[in-house]
């Protein structure tokens, strides 16, 4: 299985939200991404559903700036 294969399957949640949002990056942003936003990404995927539906909502902002940069990274992607 491909690394983006994995990521694709870690990018599934609970939250329809964070499918949608997870899987537009993936398309959209992740190849051009550097290596720090990609080792952000993928400690963003390990935070549980209903905490990371809240910062990818901007309800509640993540601790670190990491997180708060890739965030608004994948906010920032226009929709399809």
């Amino acid at each position: 299985m491909s690394e983006l294969s994995k990521l694709r399957w870690r990018c599934r949640r609970g939250a329809k939200e964070l499918d949608v949002m997870f899987e537009r990056y993936l398309e959209k942003g992740y190849d051009q991404s550097s290596e720090a936003d990609r080792q952000a990404f993928d400690k963003l995927l390990e935070i549980q559903d209903p905490k990371l539906l809240r910062y990818m909502l901007s309800q509640e902002a993540p601790d670190s700036q990491e997180l708060l940069d890739i965030v608004s990274k994948i906010q920032s992607i226009p929709p399809n």
